[in-house]
């Protein structure tokens, strides 16, 4: 017993460590005097009347199983922007994060620092210029927005206008100045961990060309075995510790949110992370957390500060390293997984990131400066062809290689990721870049120099000067022919 206590003893602190938070977080509704109790229930039997659906998700949550009604999320001071009178009492409309930390302190707290909280910065982004300019609001309003979050506006009467409401966004700005929207997640007015929990959730924004976690998880293990065994889930669980309450199978939430038996739920969805895979280039991230509440990425090939250091206007708290990210899902990957197996994945995903980087993204991002520093494409965004090639490239293809090998999909990896990646770079992208040097001189000089500078020195790219190897091309005839036949292959 002597020598498991050392080993067992991490595990039952993390056991308890959990206990605790669960406890301490527990949805503990808030003192209330009589009067706020009868108002409260004026609210849920007029609404009955008017919203009947809206109370009948109410009556099935955990919030009214502990007298959390309609006037404890949405009650106002008056002269709070936002605010005006319902029946004579103030009231907001918008439910902010602000409002739910009320009984929800520690979740809000992790919500605000985090990247869902941060989503809403895309309105400051290429891809929101792309949108307004290039698409047109209206599109952005009812597409880009509902996802990553709209600035909220209020008419003379604190009404919500009906151009940035509804929306849920995930990183929403807030009139209150807190940012996102917990209903994001937790749909209104159930508000259901078990819901929150389903990967259909985290569907609702994270699909598509440019990012299909939900595709990639569905052609995943992962993702077959939880279509497989969704009832054995056991979604409604309190603590939903991976290995104890479940495992079936992860969910979004199991890797990037959920309980461990040494971790802790947690919703600061970007501690486990330790790559970017969202730029055109990837880097490992380190993440600094400052004593205003706030955290940041810095790239680890960047200088760290010190705890202690004064950054963006407060003081650096902690320092959480891409290894420590790393090992925080590694933990996650250990209910269910060996390490030879956890450590054999993080190799193949490594690999795959460090190939788009190195023979792909870097050289092609070099040479689009240079086709700019040389006046042969001009400094804006999207007006040259080779500009929307080069975007879709580390946009959509990159990204999709990069969250395929992340996320154990092989056809998002291959098919839809690299080779899509080496197809658009050779046969788009380089006569695309050939085509604009001849416009300005008059010859392809220029472009050759770009190629042979920054292509021609990695030996992934030898095929493409030399043709293929006689000994390539003898190891895939050998190949086929062992498959379909002497002389298949002619």
């Amino acid at each position: 017993m002597k020598r498991l206590l050392p080993r067992l003893l991490p595990r039952i602190m993390g056991i308890l460590a959990c206990a605790v938070f669960m406890l301490n977080t527990a949805d503990a509704a808030p003192s209330k005097s009589a009067e706020e109790m009868a108002t409260g229930q004026k609210c849920v039997k007029c609404h009955m009347d008017e919203t009947p659906g809206l109370v009948s998700e109410w009556k099935k949550s955990a919030h009214a199983g502990k007298d959390v009604d309609c006037l404890d999320c949405h009650k106002a001071q008056a002269g709070e922007k936002g605010a005006y009178l319902h029946h004579k009492v103030t009231i907001h409309t918008i439910v902010t994060p602000k409002d739910c930390a009320a009984c929800h302190e520690k979740e809000v707290a992790q919500q605000q620092r985090s990247h869902h909280a941060k989503a809403g910065d895309i309105l400051n982004s290429l891809d929101n210029l792309m949108g307004e300019v290039i698409g047109g609001p209206q599109a952005v309003n009812a597409g880009c927005r509902q996802c990553h979050g709209s600035n909220v506006e209020v008419d003379a009467k604190g009404m919500p206008t009906p151009l940035t409401w509804p929306n849920t966004g995930i990183g929403r700005h807030n009139l209150d100045g807190s940012r996102g929207s917990c209903s994001s997640c937790h749909a209104r007015h159930r508000f259901s961990a078990a819901q929150a929990r389903q990967p259909d959730t985290c569907g609702r924004c994270h699909l598509g060309p440019d990012h299909p976690q939900k595709e990639i998880y569905e052609e995943s293990k992962h993702g077959i075995l939880f279509k497989s065994f969704e009832k054995e889930m056991n979604m409604e669980s309190k603590h939903w510790v991976v290995g104890r309450d479940y495992s079936a199978a992860p969910t979004c939430a199991t890797c990037h949110m959920g309980a461990t038996r040494e971790q802790a739920v947690t919703h600061d969805v970007g501690e486990r992370i330790s790559w970017t895979l969202r730029p055109a280039v990837s880097s490992k991230l380190n993440m600094v957390r400052l004593e205003s509440g706030d955290e940041f990425d810095q790239p680890a090939n960047q200088p760290l500060p010190k705890i202690g250091d004064e950054v963006k206007g407060s003081k650096v708290k902690s320092i959480l390293t891409w290894e420590q990210r790393r090992d925080k899902m590694k933990d996650v990957c250990s209910a269910c997984h060996t390490d030879r197996q956890v450590l054999g994945h993080y190799k193949q995903f490594d690999d795959v990131v460090d190939l788009y980087n190195d023979k792909f993204a870097k050289p092609l991002s070099s040479m689009m400066g240079e086709l700019v520093k040389g006046g042969y494409i001009t400094a804006a965004p999207f007006d040259d062809k080779i500009e929307w090639t080069w975007w879709e490239i580390w946009h959509h293809q990159g990204r999709r290689a990069r969250h395929g090998a992340a996320m154990m999909g092989p056809d998002y990896t291959w098919w839809n990721g690299i080779y899509v990646v080496a197809q658009d770079t050779y046969f788009k992208w380089i006569p695309e870049m050939r085509e604009v040097v001849r416009k300005k001189d008059g010859n392809e000089k220029f472009a050759d120099e770009l190629l042979a500078k920054y292509f021609k020195p990695i030996d992934g790219h030898d095929w493409y000067f030399n043709g293929l190897s006689k000994d390539a091309i003898e190891k895939v005839r050998k190949g086929y022919e062992e498959r379909y036949g002497k002389g298949a292959l002619k």
